[in-house]
């Protein structure tokens, strides 16, 4: 039996990890999810064995386009990883260019988390 997928979720709210988290796990089941408020707490997940990083990009003390780019040092690929932010979508164009990361959704946008929801399905489904 092989090992179950790994997800990291990072963001400074508390309720939004749990939600994302508890949708993971409703979702896909056989899916090791680790959560992190302190996004300095979550650099220890970062390995190449995550099969997707969702990080949110303001959080308190650290800028997030820096902890992407740490990740991806410490080995997540740059097409698992999603970015999540309240600002709009071109501003989080302009910051996460494409070929940064797999995708940016804004977390206020109904739409944009229809979109996250598919991603994650394709994402889930695809092999290490």
């Amino acid at each position: 039996m092989s090992a179950p997928r790994k997800a990291v979720i990072v963001d400074d709210n508390a309720a939004h990890t749990v939600l994302l988290s508890r949708a993971l796990a409703n979702k896909y089941g056989d899916v090791a999810i680790e959560t992190y408020n302190d996004p300095l707490l979550a650099i220890k997940a970062f390995s190449p064995g995550v099969h997707v990083l969702i990080m949110d990009m303001e959080m308190p003390g650290i800028d997030g386009r820096k902890l992407l780019e740490l990740a991806c040092r410490m080995g997540v690929r740059r097409q698992r990883c999603i970015i999540l932010s309240s600002l709009d979508a071109d501003a989080l164009h302009r910051a996460f260019p494409p070929g940064t990361c797999l995708a940016v959704i804004n977390k206020d946008d109904p739409r944009q988390l229809n979109a996250l929801s598919l991603i994650l399905d394709s994402i889930m489904r695809k092999p290490e």
